[in-house]
């Protein structure tokens, strides 16, 4: 899942003179410091800073989305038939989504 929208990171590398913005793996980004010959990671402060000024990116929202909407279809469908079965394989689902969502160190 990324965490960061491309744009953000350019954005920050464009306003603090960083260059050459690349992406190693889905949240390891690279980039060249002013005046340096060898990229180094952007720095994990400066991802939190990025992180708490943005907000949550696009698959975040459509995964958060799609849990409450399970959560929502579940309580529905459990007080139609009257059984907790789907309320129960809904927490399952959605326990699932949230751990993915959890922030782990950059």
């Amino acid at each position: 899942m990324k965490r960061f929208r491309d744009e953000w990171i350019d954005e920050w590398c464009q306003e603090n003179g960083w260059t050459d913005l690349f992406v190693e793996r889905c949240c390891n980004y690279w980039a060249f410091p002013p005046s340096s010959v060898m990229p180094l990671p952007i720095p994990n402060d400066t991802l939190r800073a990025i992180k708490s000024a943005k907000g949550m990116s696009d698959d975040e929202k459509s995964w958060t989305l799609v849990a409450i909407a399970i959560s929502f279809l579940a309580s529905i469908f459990c007080f139609i038939l009257k059984n907790p079965l789907p309320i129960t394989c809904a927490f399952g689902c959605v326990a699932f989504i949230v751990g993915h969502l959890e922030i782990e160190e950059f």
